[in-house]
């Protein structure tokens, strides 16, 4: 199976998700300049998040991050996550499940 979305289908949702029902989750993040999201985590998941616009600041566990347009990061979803926006921001989230070792 195939499937393909373009990011902006998703258009008007800031915390739109590109395959619903789908796995990994893959969620296309906008936010305002002075948005955020409240801290909060994604235990048993493992994160990518890759910024296509804009500049964030990524609070992992209350430390700031400064991310700019291009940069990706890969954490551990047990942590609190929190992106600040810096300016208008857009980024795609992957959450994969953690495989048992």
């Amino acid at each position: 199976m195939v499937l393909i979305k373009s990011l902006q289908e998703l258009d008007g949702e800031s915390h739109a998700h590109a395959f619903p029902n789908e796995e990994p989750k893959t969620i296309r993040l906008t936010l305002s300049e002075g948005e955020h999201v409240e801290p909060h985590s994604h235990p048993n998941r493992d994160i990518i998040l890759y910024l296509i616009s804009g500049i964030l600041e990524l609070r992992l566990d209350g430390e700031p991050h400064h991310m700019i347009q291009g940069d990706v990061v890969h954490f551990d979803g047990a942590r609190d996550i929190s992106p600040v926006a810096k300016s208008d921001s857009t980024a795609l989230l992957v959450l994969a499940s953690k495989l048992d070792n």
